[in-house]
């Protein structure tokens, strides 16, 4: 089975967050996906080990950006391969506050979306959340960001807690040890900086 053909579904990139208490949290998904038209209502996919995952089921509230080409590295790094328990991620970048309280990125973003949860299903691994669309805004034209994109142009890696992670066959060359970022190559060179969460070569162990 070639998993690299996953990549070719038209999947966008996103930032989904949720706040309760204290507590603001947000991760990238490529699963939010809209699934009526009237009343309108969405459905995203967020793994059971996730931090976002327990504070929207505590809220019961969540939100949605749509990421751009112009999403740098260091932002898909912060929310797709850190924790909201133990970082804030939202520290970096410029932000607003939907009707809920909650926080959203709008550096490179094309759109947003509140919910409310009306329903949710359980996957074994994931939770899928059912949201019905509270507030809806566009942020800029730019193009969206595609998985396809993610992966073919920016040269991305998959979190092992996205619903689309796939174990890939066993390969040689170095691998960030902090966010699973793959370099292919037999040697890597002393100032390589990681792409995704930035760091450094002490963070990389050779496969």
């Amino acid at each position: 089975m070639d998993i690299k053909a996953f990549f070719k579904l038209s999947y966008g990139l996103y930032i989904v967050s949720s706040s309760y208490k204290s507590n603001q949290s947000g991760c990238v998904v490529n699963t939010l996906s809209q699934v009526t038209a009237d009343p309108p209502k969405f459905s995203v996919t967020i793994s059971k080990n996730s931090f976002t995952k327990k504070i929207i089921e505590k809220s019961g509230y969540f939100t949605a950006t749509v990421l751009t080409k112009k999403a740098t590295m260091d932002l898909i790094g912060e929310f797709g391969f850190k924790s909201s328990e133990s970082t804030d991620k939202f520290l970096k970048f410029n932000t607003k506050l939907d009707e809920n309280n909650i926080k959203y990125v709008t550096n490179h973003m094309a759109s947003r979306y509140s919910f409310k949860v009306i329903d949710s299903l359980d996957l074994e691994t994931h939770i899928m959340f059912i949201g019905k669309v509270l507030e809806a805004e566009i942020l800029n034209n730019d193009d969206v960001m595609t998985y396809s994109y993610y992966h073919n142009v920016i040269k991305g890696s998959t979190p092992k807690n996205a619903p689309s992670y796939q174990k890939e066959p066993a390969k040689k060359g170095y691998i960030c040890t902090v966010c699973g970022y793959f370099l292919d190559s037999d040697k890597i060179p002393d100032d390589f900086i990681c792409p995704i969460c930035k760091q450094g070569t002490d963070k990389f162990k050779k496969i």
